[in-house]
């Protein structure tokens, strides 16, 4: 009898799944294969194949916790790594911004389809906006949807610790963008793509040049992310190697009580917003967090379990007092 052998197609389709983290389609194929060995009549190694799929499957709907992968040898000097819990339900955000958001999700979940028809899915990001206003909860935000870990690297501390190293400690970072599928947030972008990338002028733009280069050259597999607040002073050379640019702004009265909403939970309810409004003026979305845990906080520690409108726009009028001063 001759011997089984998956066809050429299993094969690549075992790597792929196995690639992309897709559990489900690697045992689908696996079946397949344990069918044509069915067939060829290697029974007992159809049994064996199907019962390994059944007890991976058991194994994998009882396991809870998803090992985060940690960057080791010289890059973990570079990039701390973390599974982020945060979804897109928890993102509030204005609607453009999830529209584009939306898009990026839907074409990196089909990255492999778009690749087999030469085209390559939206994996290079430039988020920019003030500060406080999602950026940094975004890039976590994909890196949950995707069941991938984020790697951030923060760009200030890497230009200042490495300084005449960073080119070849970007190239470091960015074989590990080629080798391991994660979401990696260059953090701080503007220390990097800004005027005040150096004291050198020569040398923050080598810099920069090295970046472009490996910005233009980053795998498919990975998605890039620099967030910025400051895109004014970007070189303008940066903006054509984004695939897609989301611009952040502060949110609205209506989207501020959202924000608030959720962070309080069933502790805000009773809470009378038309009077809370003024007081959440020009906040950004991590103010508004911090003054909702603030008046949560407070309220909890006079042995209540419902925030008071009052508490909470004292809390509102502190946190803004606090980031004009």
């Amino acid at each position: 009898m001759a011997p089984v052998s998956a066809t050429a197609d299993h094969i690549k389709a075992l790597v792929k799944s196995h690639s992309s983290g897709d559990d489900e389609g690697f045992y689908a194929v696996a079946l397949q294969v344990a069918a044509k060995a069915a067939r060829q009549g290697h029974h007992r190694l159809a049994a064996e194949l199907k019962d390994l799929v059944d007890a991976a499957r058991r194994q994998s709907s009882a396991t809870v916790v998803t090992p985060i992968a940690q960057p080791r040898g010289e890059i973990a000097d570079l990039v701390s790594a973390s599974f982020p819990e945060v979804g897109l339900r928890d993102l509030v955000v204005a609607d453009e911004v999830r529209a584009q958001l939306d898009q990026v999700l839907a074409e990196q979940r089909q990255r492999h389809t778009l690749m087999e028809q030469g085209f390559h899915p939206v994996h290079r990001l430039l988020l920019e906006g003030p500060p406080g206003t999602g950026k940094t909860m975004t890039a976590a935000v994909i890196a949950n949807e995707l069941d991938l870990p984020l790697m951030t690297i923060r760009l200030d501390s890497v230009l200042s610790k490495y300084l005449g190293e960073t080119g070849s400690k970007l190239r470091l970072l960015f074989d590990a963008v080629a080798s391991q599928r994660a979401v990696y947030l260059f953090d701080e972008f503007d220390a990097l793509g800004g005027d005040r990338a150096g004291n050198d002028v020569g040398e923050a733009r080598r810099i920069l040049n090295s970046f472009l280069v490996f910005l233009e050259q980053a795998s498919p597999e990975s998605v890039v992310i620099s967030a910025t607040n400051h895109r004014a002073i970007l070189d303008r050379a940066l903006f054509r190697r984004f695939d897609m640019i989301i611009s952040y702004r502060q949110p609205t009265p209506d989207e501020a009580v959202t924000v608030l909403k959720a962070r309080l939970g069933p502790m805000g309810k009773g809470i009378r917003w038309p009077s809370v409004r003024q007081s959440m003026k020009g906040m950004s979305h991590a103010e508004l967090v911090k003054a909702a845990e603030a008046a949560a906080k407070r309220t909890l520690l006079a042995s209540a379990d419902r925030v008071a409108t009052a508490t909470l726009v004292q809390a509102l009028s502190e946190r803004s007092n606090a980031s004009v001063a």
